[in-house]
């Protein structure tokens, strides 16, 4: 999808103000989400942003970047000269992105201005940037759902008894790519790793993983340990479908819950406390509220049903409940004990309340939010019952 100039220009102005606050001169960007944020594409090279005068991008390679004041270099030593031509001043503080970039990378583009004071506040800033949706952004939210919702609601006839988890999951992610998925999923952090999502069946969506996922799952091999694990599906046992909804290059997510056959009576009492769960912290989620008393809101209810052992997991169990989205699957805001920060209007996040029912599988919801003025617009519209398989 073609990013209008016109909102590119709005994300800049908001990176400048921040940089601002903070004495920041000009930023050097580099990565590939951050590019995206700034620029509309995967670059192959640097947008220089100074917070006083137009930007800047120095490209190795062209990549369909469409950008009018773009340059090509074969290296970034070459930027200052001609910044320098154009008679543009030396930054005085050179914002990087410092969580993101190598060591030596980091390095070699401080070197460009050695004149320079080098901030890695880079990263900081973009993702503090990027938290804040634009509406243009939220309508790609929206439209990203429909697609979504559309491969979810063929799953069940996809289904064929005597199916692994792994050849269901293909089916599924063959759905979503039908819908347009890109199939890139974008984590932010380097210990993070999925391939597009995960199908969790049976008691694999109870085995802990190192992922910092809500649930984990054994994954096929030890180079990969998350999601399915190549087991038989029974009957009487549920799954979770959990498949980033990245069709536009936004990371929207949703779960939702299938069943071979019948489940017992306590799966579907335990889906209704996460149901309910997420209409009481939607019903408090608005510009204002604290992300901590969001988490203990929910956390009440899962007490007093007695489904604590087994929410968010049984032997390892995530201690969050909602966490941002955007361009990453991982962005602010996060929805946990500890996390003073504030909704704000435009934040953008999934609350996934999940209870591994011990035998069965996994139960539960998660959708994906936008912070309006006076609450919360769902923007995962698909239904939330669970949904048997196979009709």
């Amino acid at each position: 999808m073609t990013v209008p100039y016109s909102e590119l220009e709005l994300r800049r102005s908001k990176v400048k103000r921040l940089m601002s606050a903070q004495g920041i001169d000009a930023a050097l960007i580099t990565c590939n989400v951050n590019l995206i944020y700034t620029c509309g594409a995967v670059a192959s090279g640097w947008l220089f942003l100074p917070v006083d005068g137009e930007a800047v991008l120095f490209l190795k390679r062209s990549g369909g970047v469409k950008e009018a004041d773009s340059i090509k270099v074969r290296k970034p030593e070459e930027i200052p000269a001609y910044l320098t031509q154009k008679g543009y001043p030396m930054p005085k503080t050179l914002m990087l992105e410092g969580d993101e970039l190598s060591f030596t990378e980091y390095n070699r583009l401080a070197a460009c201005f050695p004149e320079a004071t080098v901030s890695p506040a880079g990263t900081h800033i973009l993702r503090e940037a990027r938290s804040i949706k634009t509406p243009w952004e939220i309508e790609v939210f929206r439209r990203s759902g429909e697609a979504h919702a559309r491969a979810y609601n063929r799953i069940p006839e996809v289904y064929r008894p005597g199916m692994t988890d792994l050849q269901l999951s293909i089916e599924v992610e063959r759905l979503m790519r039908l819908e347009g998925s890109l199939g890139i999923f974008r984590v932010f952090g380097r210990s993070m790793e999925i391939f597009m999502g995960s199908l969790l069946a049976g008691d694999n969506a109870g085995a802990p993983s190192p992922y910092d996922f809500a649930l984990g799952g054994a994954g096929l091999d030890p180079a990969l340990p998350g999601g399915l694990n190549g087991s038989l599906i029974k009957e009487g046992q549920s799954m979770m479908v959990d498949m980033g909804g990245n069709f536009f290059g936004y990371m929207g997510d949703m779960s939702r819950v299938y069943s071979a056959g019948r489940l017992p009576d306590e799966a579907y009492e335990a889906h209704e406390v996460c149901l309910k769960v997420q209409e009481t912290v939607a019903s408090l989620a608005r510009p204002g509220a604290v992300c901590e008393d969001l988490y203990h809101a929910g956390i009440e209810i899962v007490k007093q049903s007695g489904w604590a052992d087994c929410f968010m997991g049984t032997d390892q169990q995530a201690k969050f409940i909602g966490h941002g989205v955007g361009l990453e699957i991982n962005e602010a805001p996060v929805i946990a004990p500890r996390m003073k920060q504030k909704l704000e209007e435009g934040m953008v996040f999934a609350l996934e309340p999940k209870i591994v029912v011990p035998g069965v599988g996994p139960v539960g919801i998660e959708n994906t939010w936008a912070v309006a003025a006076g609450g919360v617009e769902k923007l995962t519209l698909c239904p939330e019952a669970i949904r048997p398989l196979g009709v």
